[in-house]
């Protein structure tokens, strides 16, 4: 209201040029990753106190139709309209001067979609003893079925391990990859978001990879300490497969 509203009125004669105005806004747009993560908080607050006499007045005074959970839900609409908007405005900004503002507004704001998606699952890992944030910037995440086979261990289970796949949820951070189960939660809005318990990781400095196995172009194979350990990983459609092989390469380049 105080800083980019301005802002942006003063783009009302020249709409095609406000791609500039989110462009130096976008650093505060970061704020919007935090505030997600920590939205189950003020929710679960909210249920617990939404009866108070304190609340109701307060709604009464300002002359609020809706209730504070209303409002505390516009900034996770808002950050979703934005990049509708900046797409319906490139669609009709093709060459005019501000249409390479406008095309990086539209990227930097979908990667801040990415990341506040992203945060809103690894938020929802359970049983990871270490601190997460130590793992540097969590790039990709994501569910795949997975199959082992390891050197070590017995003969049957690893015969029995090349037929049937664990499904497993993959948090590929710039340190370590995680391998985690889903876990579905019953409940309301945000407490029905599924858990992740952590299961192990891959240290990054001893993963190697191979980018294609035979017969599927679904699969790739993540492999650790020289093959002692493999992991073929099969992605829901060639396309995430190509996506994830990438980023693991620039991570080990």
């Amino acid at each position: 209201h105080r800083i980019f509203l301005r802002e942006l009125e003063t783009y009302v004669e020249y709409p095609e040029l406000v791609g500039r105005c989110f462009l130096d806004q976008m650093e505060d747009f970061q704020i919007y990753e935090k505030y997600c993560q920590n939205k189950p908080r003020s929710e679960s607050l909210w249920r617990q106190f939404s009866d108070s006499v304190f609340f109701q007045e307060c709604q009464r005074k300002l002359d609020h139709k809706l209730s504070l959970d209303s409002y505390l839900l516009k900034p996770v609409q808002r950050i979703t309209k934005y990049q509708l908007l900046l797409k319906e405005m490139l669609k009709y900004s093709k060459n005019c001067e501000g249409a390479e503002d406008l095309q990086e507004a539209l990227t930097s704001i979908l990667g801040i979609l990415k990341a506040v998606n992203d945060s809103m699952h690894q938020i929802a890992i359970t049983g990871y003893d270490g601190n997460l944030n130590e793992l540097g910037k969590l790039l990709m995440q994501g569910s795949f079925s997975v199959w082992t086979d390891h050197k070590k261990g017995h003969t049957k289970v690893k015969d029995l391990a090349r037929f049937k796949p664990m499904q497993r949820h993959l948090f590929l951070h710039e340190k370590a990859v995680l391998f985690c189960k889903k876990r579905e939660e019953n409940g309301e809005g945000y407490e029905k978001a599924p858990s992740y318990s952590y299961k192990h990781s891959l240290n990054m400095a001893a993963v190697g990879i191979t980018e294609n196995v035979k017969g599927d172009a679904k699969k790739f194979e993540i492999w650790y300490n020289a093959r002692e350990e493999v992991y073929i990983i099969q992605a829901p459609t060639p396309e995430v497969k190509a996506t994830w092989v990438n980023e693991i390469r620039k991570v080990l380049t």
